[in-house]
């Protein structure tokens, strides 16, 4: 059974006006079209007017009662000093929907915006898409067609665009066209990489919280920032530069002045003013990659710019407003910077909202080749030079760079320098398989050897002091991480037996002997090791 029908409008103070003329029944007006469906009943109409057209509202209203006798017709009085201004108009029909009761387990609501000026029916559409007004938006129109020319016809819209396949087929295009962008147009196939642009996307056009990109050197931070700034600009939503800054070169006292600005005199060489990266990105997008560089004192300028769009040049006491987007890039683990007390926990609080891990080149083999692709029309782009491989050379390539061998410690930059050495030697804009073969010794002298996945510097240094390169390479990923974690816990521990007692902490109690020096022996012994090794 369907629920009557509420309808909410507003007097239109030029189409629903027709002085005394009897023939006003031959003539559209909108509000009374509205009550004079046949298909629509309308239970309650709640028509808004200004003190000036309350006689207009009063003759609209007994009109719909003759021809709608069963539509009640309450009159509200809403003065707007000037119909045009959006402030007003939105304050003033968003308190009006606030002071109304609406049961929409009972009713129907529909909010008529033909009627009005043009910021009234704005108005309209963004109380009912916000849910203030919680129903549908409803149009009325003459119908030329209808010989009782006062009918007219009326159209409802429904806000949930869900239900709309076309535009739910335009926007899902938009969307697509949006995350090909930010991949700067490459197929990539590497499923969690395509689930994260997709997010990143979204994030982009619709919201201006600052965005941390993490991941190893090479993973493509810069890239991507840059798209999120020009997808950001073609879609109107700045006006403002990309300003990008390299933290790792802002050292000393010139980086406060560099980020912040500084004023004649401010210190020794200051002969003029300087705006700083911070105000340069005004109405645009800061990118500060590296971020994890920066000092302590930076980071506590930078925290307060952010929060607050304000700070204070070196030598100044007068606050400058910056209104920026921060995009931060690192490829260190904030959260450790922390335990050592070289980041701000505070900081990262503030600009983590949005944090996205590109992966490495070797984590996305299955999108090596599409790389290649992209690279190579990028040197034809740059150097005006058409190169390619022959098919031979071409799979020798993808196959040794999808392969174990090929450890891309460099990651995307690793394979663009090699594509463009690749294209800068072939001969006849032909790359042969000889040319192939030189670039894999080129990159396997490069890289030497690998470092074991995931592992930090100190553990490094623990598994070097014990192994040799040759005794490291053979191992697993997983023993060298057990074995590094075990080696680093020795370190601390003057015997065996405290040394055992923390690392069997949970099994050894469940033994009636724990004999914690022995089992501690048994796994070094796996790997022809012993305590005194560990230097003890």
């Amino acid at each position: 059974m369907n629920k009557p029908t509420v309808i909410v409008s507003l007097v239109g103070t030029q189409l629903d006006f027709v002085g005394k003329r009897i023939d006003r029944w031959s003539r559209w007006r909108p509000n009374v079209s509205l009550c004079s469906q046949e298909d629509l009943l309308v239970s309650e109409l709640h028509l808004i007017h200004d003190n000036h057209s309350k006689r207009l509202a009063t003759s609209v209203s007994a009109d719909i009662t003759l021809v709608s006798p069963e539509t009640r017709v309450n009159l509200h009085a809403i003065n707007f000093a000037n119909p045009w201004d959006f402030e007003e108009v939105y304050a003033k029909l968003f308190d009006w929907c606030q002071q109304q009761v609406f049961d929409t387990d009972k009713f129907d609501y529909l909010f008529h915006i033909t009627t009005g000026t043009h910021v009234v029916q704005i108005c309209s559409y963004l109380l009912t898409e916000s849910r203030h007004f919680p129903g549908r938006l409803i149009q009325s129109s003459p119908d030329h067609n209808n010989s009782n020319k006062s009918v007219g016809r009326v159209q409802i819209i429904d806000l949930d665009l869900s239900k709309y396949d076309q535009l739910a087929t335009r926007f899902d295009v938009e969307h697509q066209a949006g995350s090909a962008f930010l991949k700067g147009g490459i197929a990539t196939k590497n499923t969690s990489f395509n689930h994260l642009i997709n997010q990143i996307e979204k994030v982009a056009i619709r919201s201006l919280d600052p965005i941390l990109l993490t991941g190893p050197t090479g993973a493509g931070k810069s890239q991507l920032a840059t798209r999120i700034y020009q997808l950001k600009r073609k879609r109107a939503m700045l006006k403002g530069p990309l300003v990008s800054v390299n933290c790792a070169t802002l050292k000393g006292d010139n980086a406060m002045a560099a980020l912040f600005g500084h004023t004649k005199g401010a210190f020794t060489g200051a002969q003029k003013s300087r705006d700083g990266f911070l105000l340069s990105a005004h109405h645009g997008v800061l990118f500060l990659d590296e971020i994890g560089e920066l000092g302590l004192e930076e980071q506590a300028m930078l925290l307060h710019a952010i929060e607050s769009k304000t700070f204070h040049p070196v030598g100044s006491d007068t606050p400058i407003k910056s209104d920026f987007q921060l995009i931060a890039g690192t490829n260190r683990d904030l959260k450790a910077e922390i335990a050592n007390d070289h980041f701000r926990e505070d900081l990262l609080a503030r600009i983590n909202l949005w944090t996205y891990t590109l992966p490495a080149l070797k984590e996305r083999k299955e999108d090596i080749p599409a790389n290649i692709d992209y690279e190579l029309e990028l040197f034809s782009q740059k150097n005006g030079r058409r190169v390619q491989f022959n098919k031979e050379a071409k799979r020798a390539f993808i196959e040794f760079s999808m392969s174990p061998k090929a450890y891309w410690t460099g990651n995307f930059r690793d394979l663009s320098s090699a594509i463009t050495r690749l294209c800068t030697l072939a001969d006849s804009s032909r790359i042969t398989v000889a040319d192939v073969e030189d670039e894999i010794s080129r990159l396997q002298q490069s890289w030497g050897e690998p470092v074991p996945l995931g592992l930090q510097s100190n553990v490094l240094e623990c598994l070097a002091d014990v192994l040799s390169a040759e005794q490291m390479a053979t191992l697993d990923q997983f023993d060298l991480h057990q074995l590094g974690f075990v080696l680093q816990t020795s370190q601390r521990h003057p015997t065996l037996a405290s040394a055992g007692r923390e690392l069997f902490d949970k099994s050894r109690l469940l033994k009636s002997q724990a004999n914690d020096s022995s089992r501690l022996q048994k796994y070094l012994a796996k790997f022809g090791l012993k305590w005194a090794d560990l230097g003890h």
